[in-house]
């Protein structure tokens, strides 16, 4: 007999869930409901979202896995109750937080050998440090602190005590990978000295428990430790996600500590290590050029396609919303290389293109220098359905790349986690892999000149950059 798992994807704009066969990942059926579009939000929407998204599709199921966005922070008094409205990853306001915090422990290398990661505005950390220092009243009733996937088990499972799993709890700027364990001290430094109960942090395949109805509650994890799972990641596997950012990530049987802040060392959700680097512009810049160009994508695309490698010399540091690095904050974006004979828009479209992946590539070469093998790229996301993306990332990242069919990854790696939790075995269960299109590796030669020229065009923003004390 069959038995139906689900699993939930509860990201910045929507819910989404998929029910599937636990045996084969079958895609059975699936759901959806939007959230609003702002950076704090009351975590009931996320509830009344998961309801609406879950309507009539879950009464024959046995287990469910709740993925969420990370490093969100939710806040509860000693009821249970929301304090506040929970602040989104994407909510910057505790920029200056990160950056008092880094200073006050040491600097970057103390913090990337604590937690693994070096705390920017995204993390939970730095939002706890803004929050003590600019609504100390509310914080003083602060007794929990949750993550936005925490919160939604804890309300499936009808309340008791919340848990979390060692995937999302890496986001937080106070858990440690390698030790598997909070830092209260770290904790308490960022709130005002203050330490509420966190979740207790379960086993990669231990339950969480059972909703009021009986189902199986997995411990749940982060949307990027979801993704993983749901790929299958293997060692010398690295997907590159092209969404609005983009993100590149791979497993690892040790855990990173960069003190560059370039790669944040995360834990993955099968026990092993999840080293990630991240950019803020990824499929925008093909929306944006296609927007100036007064082309749609398909449009952009053949523009692409029909210009020769190299953009005719053109250049593009597509860093159209800011990159916050240790060595280009907040830089603006810079086209290099323009001659009148190569003002063409095949050209403008190719250098976009180009300049994208060979962002992405140097996330490659960041998680490569934290023990990760690259033999082959899984290219997912919406960008990854471009025809000039998949025929140009292959020579930019000069491995195979593989673009499995579009999914919702984070959903299905949700209900791998409670179909693992479900049958009590010691590995997840071995899914067959979706449909998928394979691309060769490009040209290496080709490849490396590109990369270098983007290389050089950074270095040289960041020399002006230095030189003029603005940001260029």
């Amino acid at each position: 007999m069959t038995e139906l798992v689900a699993g939930v994807d509860s990201s910045t704009q929507s819910t989404k869930v998929v029910v599937v066969d636990a045996d084969t990942g079958a895609v059975v059926r699936t759901g959806r409901a939007a959230h609003p579009d702002t950076t704090e939000v009351d975590p009931r929407v996320w509830w009344d979202a998961f309801t609406e998204a879950t309507a009539g599709l879950l009464d024959d199921v046995r287990a469910i896995g709740i993925g969420g966005q990370q490093h969100g922070m939710v806040a509860l008094d000693s009821a249970g109750e929301v304090v506040r409205p929970a602040l989104l990853w994407n909510d910057t306001r505790s920029g200056k937080a990160a950056e008092q915090l880094v200073g006050e422990l040491g600097g970057p290398r103390a913090w990337a050998e604590a937690v693994g990661s070096v705390p920017v505005a995204s993390f939970t950390v730095t939002k706890l440090r803004w929050f003590a220092d600019n609504e100390p009243g509310l914080a003083d009733r602060v007794a929990r602190v949750l993550l936005p996937h925490d919160w939604l088990t804890w309300r499936l499972l009808g309340g008791g005590e919340p848990v979390t799993d060692r995937g999302d709890a890496s986001g937080t700027g106070y858990f440690s990978p390698a030790e598997g364990k909070y830092r209260q001290d770290l904790l308490g430094l960022a709130f005002g000295g203050r330490t509420p109960k966190l979740p207790r942090v379960l086993a990669p395949a231990e339950a969480a428990g059972r909703t009021p109805d009986g189902v199986l509650v997995s411990a749940g994890t982060g949307d990027n430790m979801a993704a993983a799972l749901a790929l299958g990641l293997d060692e010398g596997d690295v997907v590159v996600s092209l969404g609005t950012s983009g993100t590149v990530f791979g497993v690892s049987e040790t855990a990173a500590a960069d003190p560059t802040g370039i790669v944040a060392g995360f834990a993955d959700a099968t026990g092993r290590f999840l080293p990630l680097a991240c950019t803020l512009n990824a499929a925008r810049v093909l929306t944006a050029t296609a927007a100036m160009l007064d082309v749609d994508l398909a449009g952009l695309d053949r523009l692409a396609l029909a210009a020769e490698p190299g953009a005719g010399g053109l250049a593009l540091l597509p860093y159209l919303d800011g990159e916050r690095t240790p060595n280009l904050p907040d830089a603006a974006g810079s086209l290099h290389g323009l001659r009148r004979t190569n003002m063409t828009p095949e050209n403008l479209a190719r250098a976009a293109v180009e300049g994208m992946l060979c962002g992405l590539a140097a996330g490659l070469d960041a998680v490569r220098e934290h023990g990760i093998t690259v033999r082959r790229v899984l290219l997912i996301g919406g960008a990854a359905q471009s025809e000039a993306v998949r025929a140009i990332a292959p020579i930019v990242f000069g491995v195979p790349v593989t673009v499995p069919e579009p999914a919702e990854h984070v959903a299905r790696g949700a209900a791998r986690q409670a179909a693992w939790a479900l049958s009590g075995a010691a590995r997840p269960p071995a899914w067959s892999e979706d449909a998928a299109l394979n691309l060769p590796a490009g040209d290496a030669a080709l490849g490396a000149e590109l990369r270098q020229r983007h290389l050089d065009v950074r270095e040289l923003v960041h020399d002006l950059s230095t030189t003029t004390g603005e940001d260029s």
